[in-house]
């Protein structure tokens, strides 16, 4: 059984329900009286109502011939459902043992407590005391519609009409319409009201749930937040019931969702408890306890990697271990505005969620209304994992309201961050004749990792834009009743195993030293051993499968593969690649056994001379050169549709590669590039052991199909992302994340980032001001001409078509006009005639002694605006040259000239 959220339908969960289907289930959804074309009132998930609803379906399928039975008028049944289904889940759970198994999410405990939360609250109360959740109220009890984003992206069924009474409060029961109306007036629980709301609330019932639940509950999640399960979870294992938790990145405040994750861990849950799968296993198939978090993203993709990390028994909010971070500041006077307007800002309920909000969202603490308490940085990172609490003394008299935040703060330029976007609700009743109160605060469950050198910092606010607030002026001071704030943590949680044994792991360390290994002995070898006809010989015995790739200080390259055959495979062919471990020199052409990669197309590869290793392999559609160690290409011989031609001295020719040519001192090479590597975090290599040099005044394109390498390769040029080894130099220095050097490289990589509300000047302008140079600098209109906006950098950016923006961000690439230019697929958006007038802004902005680099798929574009190219396949090198050679090496055919496109096409081993 699949029940829906608030707002939503039977229709609204109709994908779910196919994908549960599809898992071997028989699947009933329903619309909830008072939803969708469904006719009652909305009774709050009542015992009397909905409750009684849902056994009559149980009772239904109990008459089924499709649906398995444990008894006789007792189905085998579980029920899943978010939000106001996940409550129904519990509540039928409590009240209909046939009930076998269920997965409630982001729902309540207690509903009472949910919109009248009190973070001061201790032991048991009779729920008056808590602070009015206006804003989620309000859209609660308003229409019958929620935000809930699952609702509101599902598919949708028009409801009926409202009748005059539904128009005023929805389709909701009268007395629940009463009751709403005069709470919502007096900013103040009454009893009755929070008499109507535990009725409604498992928690007054969950002791009696006997079915093995499933608990998952949003880490953004202002109306339900994560207290509310751990509360059904406490009572639910009270009975001795099954019970996991679990926290995911999501809730009514937005977040990722993990839809997948989540079908996953329903599942498997169900697979245990209603198919039975597993049954004989002692340990739950969903652990006791998982949290979701933030594992970076992925260097490749760059999309958001999700860690959920595991414990094998569920700790509570309080933590399995406490850490007390010291606070300070002084006693301070804060003032609740007259109206309680304006008011501070933690969240805006429900919108999180519409707009799939990903961050924490905005928060703003209203000056004069807020005192603020801070800690030291910190030397150690510290894990938050539950709610942590601070004892705050407010002088003041009669009832008061205040609002408490813990947030982190990075430095004095980042804004604070409040993790969640949640706030703690509190209310402190001040005896008369006293002139202070004491009051433990309980703040907001989150799972939250505060980096070394952050600082913890408490605020607390007299007004927040969610709740109700007095209307009338008070003047309060608060101050640290406690100087410490103590921050609950779970050792217990562990990353969940991968699956894959650590020798897969071991295996690319292994092949390193293997590598290294042979590297030296190969080189030692070598030097001992006279060259044969004034040829370099490659040291007998050598590993024939070892995949290294030379550098510049003379390594064994790899040889080509002819006619498209992988000599891996043991293949000989045309006598081009040998299946020995010699490697030996004949005749002037070198043959090396079973080389997999940077292959050429019906050719041979060819050995340096003048008694050195080939240092490095350039490989070209119909042959391969090597060239000496020392980076000069002083000797080379290059081997053209399988003949051998002469050797050419070449010492010091203009005609050179991208990584050839005169030695310059390092500070003037515009990107020296040195075995570069990155591994996802599965291991697979991103990049493997890359190495390129650009000169100053040349257009490089950098080529590969996708997943090349290319954009990850550009990212750590900027550092943004650090290699796993070697290393890029920028003008002789190292690149490194906030490295100086960086100062003279403009980027453009993955698509711009505007501020959809300003114009196009205001964007640069901004983007330059946060680099805190001058604006003389800046060059703001040799920018603008090229971005060729006219009037419409006087915009928003929101109105630009994609070939604005683009154009937009190529300007901001230049601002500064810097000696490094690095664009990601510059032309795409462009009309013909702006991708020639950006052709020719390129050649010229080199020609002036610049250096661009751009990324692009656009081979014909590349061929006319770039005069060297880099090749790149799987992260390594195919080849590099200019652009001139790569297609003098080419054939032609079909009546015209060689291609550029006919030559990667070979490189990359798809010419079909």
């Amino acid at each position: 059984m699949l029940a829906h959220g608030f707002g939503g339908s039977k229709r609204s969960i109709r994908d779910q329900a196919i994908r549960l289907a599809q898992q071997g289930y028989g699947v009933l959804t329903w619309s909830a009286r008072g939803f969708g074309r469904s006719g009652g009132q909305i009774a709050l998930n009542s015992p009397d109502y909905e409750v009684k609803d849902v056994k009559q379906l149980i009772d239904w399928l109990a008459k089924r011939p499709d649906v398995q039975l444990d008894a006789a008028g007792d189905p085998r049944v579980g029920i899943a459902g978010g939000s106001y289904g996940g409550a129904i889940a519990l509540m039928t759970a409590a009240y209909d043992k046939r009930v076998d198994a269920i997965v409630p999410q982001i729902t309540w405990s207690d509903l009472a407590d949910a919109l009248f939360p009190n973070a001061a609250r201790q032991g048991e109360t009779d729920g008056t005391d808590g602070v009015f959740k206006r804003m989620w109220a309000g859209i609660f009890f308003g229409q019958g519609v929620s935000l809930d984003t699952a609702s509101l992206l599902g598919r949708r069924e028009a409801a009926a009409p409202l009748t005059p009474e539904q128009a005023r409060c929805g389709r909701f029961l009268p007395e629940i319409c009463d009751i709403y109306q005069k709470v919502a007036t007096d900013g103040r629980a009454t009893p009755e009201a929070v008499e109507l709301l535990r009725k409604s609330s498992p928690v007054t019932v969950a002791g009696q749930i006997k079915a093995p639940t499933l608990l998952i509950q949003g880490q953004r999640d202002s109306l339900f937040p994560i207290s509310h399960a751990d509360a059904n979870a406490k009572a639910i294992a009270s009975g001795g019931t099954p019970v996991s938790i679990a926290w995911f990145d999501g809730g009514h405040d937005g977040g990722n969702g993990e839809a997948d994750w989540l079908f996953e861990q329903t599942a498997a849950w169900f697979a245990r408890y209603l198919k039975g799968e597993g049954s004989g296993d002692a340990a739950p198939p969903v652990s006791a306890f998982t949290v979701t978090r933030d594992g970076g993203r992925d260097p490749g993709t760059r999309q958001r990697i999700r860690l959920h990390p595991e414990a094998g028994s569920y700790p509570g909010l309080t933590g399995t271990d406490t850490t007390t971070v010291r606070l300070a500041g002084p006693t301070q006077n804060i003032v609740n505005p007259p109206g309680g307007a304006p008011a501070s800002i933690s969240s805006v309920p429900g919108i999180g969620g519409l707009l799939g909000g990903q961050g924490s969202g905005v928060s703003i603490d209203m000056p004069g209304q807020s005192a603020a308490f801070e800690s030291q940085p910190l030397t150690a990172p510290l894990q938050l994992t539950g709610s942590p609490t601070v004892k705050v003394r407010v002088s003041g008299s009669g009832d008061v309201t205040l609002f408490a935040k813990l947030y982190d703060v990075a430095d004095t330029v980042q804004p604070p961050t409040l993790p969640a976007g949640l706030v703690a609700p509190f209310r402190v009743s001040i005896p008369e004749g006293s002139q202070s109160a004491e009051a433990t605060i309980t703040l907001p469950a989150v799972d939250h990792r505060f980096a070394v050198g952050h600082r913890l910092r408490l605020v607390v606010t007299t007004t927040d834009m969610g709740y109700a607030t007095p209307d009338q002026p008070a003047a309060y001071q608060v101050e640290l009743a406690s100087p410490a704030v103590t921050i609950p943590t779970v050792r217990t949680l562990a990353a969940a195993p991968t699956g894959v044994a650590w020798w897969v792991w071991a295996m690319p360390l292994v092949a390193v030293v293997v590598a290294a290994v042979i590297l030296v002995t190969g080189r030692t070898s070598s030097r001992r051993r006279p060259a044969l006809a004034g040829k370099s010989a490659r040291p007998i015995g050598t590993d024939p499968t070892p995949d290294v790739v030379s550098t510049a200080t003379g390594a064994s390259a790899k040889a080509a593969v002819a006619d498209g055959v992988n000599a891996d495979d043991g293949a000989n062919t045309d006598g081009a690649v040998a299946d020995s471990a010699d490697g030996a020199v004949a005749n002037g052409t070198a043959v090396e056994s079973r080389s997999v990669e940077n292959a050429s197309s019906n050719g041979r590869a060819a050995e340096g001379a003048d008694g050195e290793s080939a240092a490095a392999e350039k490989v070209s559609s119909n042959g391969t050169e090597k060239v000496s160690p020392g980076g000069s290409p002083s000797a080379r011989v290059v081997v053209v549709n399988g003949d051998r031609s002469k050797a050419h001295e070449r010492a010091g020719s203009g005609d050179t590669a991208a990584d050839e040519g005169p030695t310059a001192s390092s500070s003037e090479v515009p990107l020296e590039i040195s075995g570069l590597t990155k591994a996802y975090r599965n291991g697979e290599l991103a990049v493997d052991n890359l190495s390129f040099r650009v000169e100053q005044g040349q257009v490089l394109g950098l080529l590969g199909p996708n997943g090349a390498g290319k954009t990850t390769t550009m990212r750590m040029m900027m550092g943004l992302i650090q290699p796993d080894a070697g290393e890029i130099r920028i003008f002789g220095e190292r690149v490194t994340p906030g490295a100086p050097v960086l100062s003279r490289l403009g980027s453009f990589v993955e698509g711009p980032g505007f501020l959809p509300h300003l114009s196009g000047r205001d964007n640069i302008e901004l983007y330059w001001a946060a680099t805190g140079r001058p604006v003389a600098d800046a060059h703001f209109d040799e920018a603008l001409e090229i971005a060729g906006l006219g009037k419409a950098l006087e915009r928003a950016v929101r109105t630009y078509s994609q070939g604005m923006r683009q154009r937009l961000a190529i300007a901001q690439a230049m601002l500064g006009l810097p000696d490094l230019l690095v664009l990601d697929e510059p032309t795409n958006g462009l009309d013909p005639p702006q991708i020639r007038e950006m052709r020719e802004v390129l050649k010229r902005y080199a020609r002036d002694g610049r250096t661009v680099i751009v990324s692009s798929h656009l081979l014909a574009e590349v061929e006319q605006s770039c005069s060297h190219v880099v090749v790149m396949r799987r992260g390594r090198l195919v080849s590099t040259g200019p652009v001139s050679r790569l297609l003098s090496s080419a054939a032609t055919g079909n009546g015209h000239g060689p291609r550029l496109e006919d030559v990667f096409l070979d490189l990359i081993g798809d010419k079909s």
